[in-house]
């Protein structure tokens, strides 16, 4: 996947067809993708490894392709016979009954792939989709800035600094105190959203009854003490000036500078977001596995149930998530942390980021994946959680009391889901 992020500047839809084919099985498939990724890798890995099954690749943008494929599952005609799911909208169709059950795949591998993106395509105990890359969120800190305040940037140290969520709450303060107020945990009190809710024991739903966890209400209070302790920089994630913390350039509303001692970013981030905005830095940042193992994106693929070819899908599907010889080309010409534990034992230690001071980064996301919790994750996540962060900014700014946002909070998810 290339997130959301990167996947919305290609708003093309293109056809290619590749003749592959396994041993196993032939014929002709239908693939519909968001992202480029896929046809890279039918392009370049699995048809000079394949010669026989003819797929005929189709890319549509991420904003645009889940509706596009609604239409095709409703009707049942047209659908096609494997297609990519977004990390935002891969429980809705697992959840659907409208994908092929890939179990005895996973059966076949289940020693060898990493847990939490198997549990998240999981379903009453069956997996419907599977995928060939992790994306483990992970906390950037600034290293000039670990030195000037906490005496030291050396990651080990630092984490812990950071090892739980009241830690990294203490922490914000004493940066603060120390910078005398120009030092900020984070330009965004957004980005701590998805470390919190990975933090929950409990999923927003339980027996048909929306629960809050007591780590989202903890959110709650933490934003709002960033919020009025200014120790967060004020401003939205994906808006200049968020992107202007990167460089070091970020400025209140006084246009006093602030200093934007960390970030909290997925492996994608790392590449696409911070070494393209934050060229100025590069070499001052490291990262630490922080409070909680999080996690952000991904792509995974999936078939049709009634697809007409099951066994070529399944040999597709089988190649992307669990081959270990194209998974391994993959993870040294791109950088990207695969879900083959084979795999990443024999390469993690081969990796030096030069915009991390040489830290191997690989390593660190592949720590951080092995405690991520992809138990909680339900289809009905993603419309909570946006109902719950406009709550949240209703609390902050002090439009509305903890008790009565929340109150309110739970009439909108009862309007729309009809959760009780």
């Amino acid at each position: 996947m290339r997130k959301a992020l990167v996947v919305l500047f290609f708003a093309v839809s293109s056809v290619v067809t590749v003749n592959v084919l396994p041993a196993q099985a032939g014929g002709r498939l239908t693939f519909w993708s968001f992202t480029d990724e896929l046809g890279e890798i039918l392009d370049n890995y699995f048809k000079k490894d394949n010669r026989a099954i003819q797929i005929e690749y189709s890319m549509s943008p991420t904003e645009s392709f889940a509706n596009k494929l609604d239409s095709v599952l409703a009707s049942g005609r047209g659908a096609p016979d494997v297609f990519a799911l977004e990390s935002a909208f891969l429980r809705q169709y697992v959840e659907s009954g409208q994908l092929m059950d890939l179990t005895d795949i996973y059966d076949e591998n289940k020693n060898k792939l990493m847990t939490y993106p198997v549990e998240l395509a999981t379903y009453n105990g069956r997996v419907y989709a599977l995928t060939w890359q992790a994306y483990p969120g992970a906390m950037f800190y600034r290293r000039s800035l670990a030195k000037k305040y906490l005496g030291t940037d050396d990651p080990q140290v630092v984490q812990g600094y950071f090892s739980s969520i009241d830690k990294m709450m203490d922490t914000a303060a004493l940066l603060k105190d120390r910078s005398g107020g120009s030092c900020v945990l984070v330009s965004s009190r957004g980005e701590l959203f998805l470390p919190f809710l990975y933090s929950r024991v409990s999923p927003w739903v339980a027996n048909g009854r929306l629960e809050i966890d007591l780590a989202m209400e903890k959110y709650m209070d933490a934003c709002k003490t960033l919020y009025d302790e200014r120790m967060e920089g004020r401003v939205g994630q994906w808006s200049e000036g968020w992107f202007a913390g990167m460089r070091g350039e970020l400025e209140d509303e006084g246009w006093n500078r602030l200093e934007v001692f960390s970030y909290f970013m997925p492996a994608w981030g790392l590449q696409y977001v911070l070494k393209t905005n934050a060229d100025t830095t590069s070499g001052d940042w490291a990262m630490i596995p922080g409070p909680v193992s999080y996690r952000w994106g991904g792509t995974w693929v999936a078939a049709y149930k009634n697809t007409q070819n099951p066994a070529a899908a399944r040999e597709l599907i089988r190649y992307i998530a669990t081959n270990e010889k194209f998974l391994e080309r993959w993870a040294r010409d791109k950088g990207d942390l695969v879900t083959s534990l084979p795999v990443i034992q024999r390469i993690r230690d081969s990796y030096r980021e030069p915009f991390l001071g040489g830290q191997n980064h690989y390593a660190v996301f592949a720590e951080i994946a092995e405690g991520v919790n992809g138990l909680l994750d339900q289809a009905t996540d993603e419309t909570i959680g946006i109902i719950f962060r406009e709550a949240v900014t209703e609390y902050v700014y002090g439009e509305k009391t903890k008790t009565r946002a929340l109150v309110d909070f739970r009439s909108q998810v009862q309007k729309e889901l009809g959760l009780k």
